[in-house]
């Protein structure tokens, strides 16, 4: 298990390389000028080359890569002028490692920008994680163990249309309606759980409804195949000829054995709504990391791009990495060496 641990570490470490160097390339061929952005309505030839020989966008792409690798281990400063830091030592931007950019539209670094912007994701893709897991397994396990009935039916039909629907229509329907019109919700509105856990609590209904209704619909259907797939197998039938009472046949053998696929599928609908959950976070108008993203490429900010695009890629390498371990712990048959 520890070999295979250290194995997939190198792994995911090459992986992010390899995605980064990609990534990066992809963005930086675009023919945009960052420079550009610096320099507000008026702007000038001679100032965006100023601009952009202070910012090094004006070194081989390989260089601007080097440095950008070169943040995570040590402190960089924007822009990198010796003479101005000299001369003007008030304009220069220090950037801590691990240092993400420099971002030149918002003139700040991007260390800053989505430390801001990656609580409010978190909560909401954390929140709405639990909510879509606990409930979508829960009415899943239900309808199967009454298939055919009527609240198996009923199941069924209400997950298809939340499936349906897209998430803006129904972020807009609980923003609108439920929030503005009957005061059944709470606004919206991020506050940090450490300072005012109820009132982050309260303003973050909206979001983590909005994504639980799309998604559980979804655990709801996976987890009634894998469950009744799972009670005809023979162990099944051997568990209850021994007389095991039905809460434990159906939790321990046959619920444990049917949740593989759904944590392959949740880990990967947690990575996805971690990397940003712009339309969510968009409707309701939380500055978290996907609607950065979104500003981002409105202004043709290629460094937050790059960087949003990393830990979404990010996210999606480590969490399929963590399912790949649960399995050992849901499934005795797997075994890792």
């Amino acid at each position: 298990m520890l070999q295979y641990t250290l194995r997939r570490c190198v792994a995911i470490v090459v992986m992010l390389v390899a995605i980064s160097i990609i990534t990066f390339l992809l963005f930086f061929a675009i023919p945009a000028d960052p420079a550009k952005l610096t320099c507000g309505k008026n702007c000038t030839p001679a100032l965006i080359e100023a601009n952009r020989h202070s910012l090094g966008y004006d070194k081989p792409m390989t260089t601007q890569y080097v440095n950008f690798l070169k943040g995570f281990v040590k402190e960089r400063d924007f822009p990198d002028d010796k003479k101005l830091e000299k001369t003007n030592p008030g304009s220069i931007v220090h950037c801590k490692a691990p240092c993400l950019g420099y971002s030149p539209s918002q003139q700040t670094t991007i260390n800053y920008i989505f430390g801001r912007a990656a609580p409010i994701t978190l909560s909401i893709g954390l929140g709405a994680f639990v909510l879509w897991v606990f409930f979508g397994v829960l009415f899943g396990v239900i309808s199967a163990l009454r298939r055919g009935k009527l609240s198996d039916k009923v199941l069924l039909s209400v997950s298809l249309i939340g499936y349906s629907f897209p998430t803006f229509f129904i972020g807009l329907i609980i923003l609108q309606i439920l929030t503005y019109k009957y005061s059944l919700l709470p606004e919206p509105a991020y506050v940090s759980p450490f300072s005012n856990p109820e009132k982050w609590m309260s303003g973050m209904i909206g979001p983590w409804i909005t994504l639980a209704a799309v998604y559980a619909a979804l655990y709801v259907r996976l987890t009634r195949a894998k469950m009744l797939e799972t009670m005809t197998e023979d162990y099944i039938r051997t568990a209850r000829a021994k007389g095991l009472s039905r809460s434990r046949i159906v939790i321990k053998h046959g619920l444990r054995a049917a949740l593989s696929p759904i944590v392959t599928i949740a880990g990967l609908d947690l990575a996805s709504v971690i990397g940003g959950a712009a339309i969510t976070e968009s409707v309701f108008n939380l500055d978290g990391m996907g609607k950065t993203v979104i500003d981002a490429i409105k202004n043709v900010d290629l460094p937050i791009i790059v960087v949003g695009v990393l830990i979404a890629a990010a996210a999606v390498i480590v969490m399929n990495f963590v399912v790949d371990l649960l399995y050992a712990a849901i499934d005795p048959r797997v075994r890792y060496t």
